[in-house]
């Protein structure tokens, strides 16, 4: 799972996440959730993920539809759809294998 650590600085809060094979975005703003899951995709890509899990939770689905968008639009994503596995509510994302 992904972790997130604050640190403080003069212009507020940076995040430092570790990357790994899911990202868990409860502790995300929904403003920043567009580029939370842009920057993790890059990172994931870039450290050799090929699938990676999203979890947006289950609530009324507008964090869900943000994450699909994203995912969506993409250069990076070929393919997507909901984990029918999960019960907290997650998107699973196939990346390619080469840049596009």
């Amino acid at each position: 799972m992904m972790s997130r650590d604050e640190e403080e600085t003069a212009e507020g809060a940076v995040t430092r996440i570790s990357i790994d094979a899911e990202l868990d975005l409860h502790s995300f703003r929904p403003k920043d959730i567009p580029s939370v899951v842009d920057e993790y995709l890059i990172a994931a890509r870039a450290k050799g993920l090929r699938r990676v899990r999203i979890v947006h939770g289950r609530g009324v689905g507008v964090q869900r539809g943000i994450v699909q968008q994203v995912l969506e639009r993409h250069p990076l994503v070929v393919a997507f759809g909901d984990d029918h596995s999960s019960h907290l509510g997650a998107t699973i994302a196939e990346l390619a294998t080469a840049n596009p």
